[in-house]
């Protein structure tokens, strides 16, 4: 039964991550991450199948390894924070609780730039290389 609650959990997140990637307010790696830590607790294939999948495994491996976060990753996140904020400096009313949501987005912009890029040694970024050189062609 524990089994099957971790797996259902884990399918929810990945399912919400998926739906990340075509709404722009959804996060995608958050929900993937999540996900696969569920799926390990219930289901070690299927959190390998999602460490394996062509474009949600190379992020999630890197962050597992490094506690890197990828450039592209970096922008996109800052950038929507930056519009979260925008979004809530025009919408909410009261003072206290928009100065603290926008504080609070820019703290988590600061956390998420400053760590790492991937590693030139990590087997993750040589997949990313050689997937943009294949694509190149």
């Amino acid at each position: 039964m524990r089994n099957a609650i971790f797996v259902t959990l884990a399918a929810i997140s990945f399912a919400l991550g998926v739906i990340g990637l075509f709404l722009p307010v959804m996060p995608t790696t958050c929900f993937m991450l999540a996900a696969v830590w569920l799926a390990s607790k219930g289901s070690p294939r299927f959190a390998d199948w999602i460490r394996h999948h062509p474009r949600f495994g190379p992020p999630i491996l890197s962050w597992e390894r490094e506690r890197a976060i990828p450039k592209h990753a970096k922008i996109m996140a800052v950038i929507m924070l930056a519009v979260s904020c925008v979004i809530i400096a025009f919408t909410v009313s009261l003072l206290a609780l928009k100065v603290g949501l926008i504080l609070g987005l820019a703290a988590l912009a600061a956390w998420i730039v400053t760590r790492p890029l991937p590693s030139l040694q990590c087997p993750v970024r040589e997949l990313w290389e050689e997937k943009s050189v294949s694509e190149r062609r």
